[in-house]
């Protein structure tokens, strides 16, 4: 049922919480996005969210895998 490998999973780690921190620790450069800058943050959420699980619906849509299947 994983479907993300390691180097994925680190990649989301560290962009998910940099947009998800951004908006906040940075609302000057945010301002202009208005209500926009949630959006930025929930996406950094879902990628949190995704790394933490090893889970990613978009790859299961399409067949795509960065783990290791485990097949000799």
């Amino acid at each position: 049922m994983v479907n993300i490998g390691s180097v994925d999973r680190a990649a989301r780690f560290v962009l998910g919480a940099v947009l998800l921190a951004s908006p906040f620790l940075l609302t000057e450069m945010f301002a202009p996005l208005g209500a926009w800058r949630f959006l930025v943050a929930a996406v950094g959420l879902v990628l949190l969210g995704t790394a933490i699980f090893r889970i990613c619906p978009a790859y299961m849509l399409f067949g795509i895998r960065t783990c290791a299947t485990g097949r000799a």
